[in-house]
């Protein structure tokens, strides 16, 4: 059994610590199964994308710890957590990773509040007397 690689996945709050080793396709996410961990479809569906463009989806068992966020976040980070774990397991992966859009960390995340506005960009109502 060779040593489980390990990789970091972020998107916006969230932080996901992604283990990587051989197995036959467990995927669990807080020590709990990712399908019950994340019961909406295509949330399950962002965890897995990695593995099955890759072409591996029950070579590799996968422990994943996630903080922070909302759900969507981590299963985001998760994503990206997963295509960089495989690529410190086999590099060749790389191509096919990248082309699919994997391997970039989304650098959306919530702008801040202003002063003298109810929101981020929403103004209170303007009075002009």
């Amino acid at each position: 059994m060779e040593k489980q690689k390990n990789a970091v996945g972020r998107r916006k709050e969230a932080v996901t610590r992604v283990f990587i080793s051989k197995g036959e396709g467990k995927i669990t996410v807080n020590d709990k199964d990712y399908k019950e961990y994340f019961p909406l479809v295509y949330l399950q569906n962002q965890v897995e994308a990695p593995l099955k463009t890759a072409e591996v989806t029950n070579k590799f068992d996968i422990v994943i710890n996630a903080q922070g966020g909302g759900l969507k976040g981590q299963a985001e980070a998760a994503k990206l957590g997963i295509a960089r774990a495989l690529l410190e397991v086999n590099p060749e992966f790389r191509p096919v990773l990248k082309a699919a859009g994997l391997l970039k960390r989304d650098p959306r995340s919530v702008e801040r509040k202003k002063f003298g506005h109810k929101k981020a960009r929403k103004s209170f109502q303007f009075s002009k007397r």
